[in-house]
């Protein structure tokens, strides 16, 4: 994977994916990997981080988040990976880095593209031949969509409706359900690189747009053309 770009843009939304060091399996246990989900709702309760799905296996975690220009989300990574890493660290009396150093960010167009990295998340373990079907995942955005608890809720139902223009949670249940199961009758289960390893991920002039925004730092960065409607930013790293 190319060098980690953590660039934001109001508004946007991102992808981020964050390994653990060496790739290690430092998150196999499911008490670790509910401490994730756990620092995960005290950020998005303290610093209003907008969620839209997350996932978190054996040796990564992967969230998809609305950038809501304050910062937020800097703030919240920086708190998740910290106090996870901490308390794993102080449990297992263990030195040394647990996260691979930076987390990766990569942009995706709040259009049809915005569904398949969505489906694309809770498709992961599933795509590990660990599940058969991402409900059977205890630490995923799938479960939360199909089922919101009464408390401690992540996942920003609202932003989620809106993104997928669903008029609300009964609607949205039903086309999330119908999207992830339509991609497991296809055999859809293929890894797509250029989700976790571009800058942005979209339209032609979505990407274009992208390019104009980061500026100076997305000046020698090239775009592809990776299908007939999906166009990628690559990552010089």
């Amino acid at each position: 994977m190319p060098r980690a770009n953590r660039y934001y843009l109001p508004g946007a939304v991102w992808h981020i994916t964050h390994r653990c060091h060496d790739r290690q399996f430092l998150l196999k246990f499911e008490r670790d990997r509910l401490c994730w989900k756990q620092w995960l709702f005290l950020a998005r309760k303290r610093y209003g981080l907008s969620v839209l799905n997350y996932m978190a296996t054996s040796n990564h975690v992967h969230l998809l988040v609305k950038d809501q220009g304050g910062g937020e989300i800097s703030r919240s990574m920086q708190l998740i990976a910290g106090r996870t890493a901490q308390e794993y660290n102080q449990r297992k009396s263990r030195k040394g880095a647990f996260w691979e150093g930076r987390y990766y960010a990569t942009a995706v167009a709040s259009d049809h593209h915005f569904v398949r990295c969505l489906v694309y998340i809770d498709l992961n373990m599933v795509r590990a031949g660990v599940v058969d079907h991402p409900a059977q995942w205890k630490v995923c955005g799938f479960r939360e969509i199909q089922s919101p608890p009464q408390r401690y809720r992540i996942i920003d139902q609202q932003a989620l409706c809106n993104l997928t223009h669903t008029p609300g949670t009964q609607a949205l249940q039903t086309a999330h359900k119908h999207w992830v199961d339509n991609s497991l009758s296809r055999g859809k289960l293929v890894r797509e690189p250029f989700w976790t390893e571009s800058v942005a991920v979209g339209s032609g002039d979505y990407v274009e747009q992208v390019k104009s925004l980061l500026g100076p730092r997305a000046y020698y960065r090239s775009i592809e053309q990776e299908t007939a409607d999906t166009c990628l930013i690559q990552d010089s790293g």
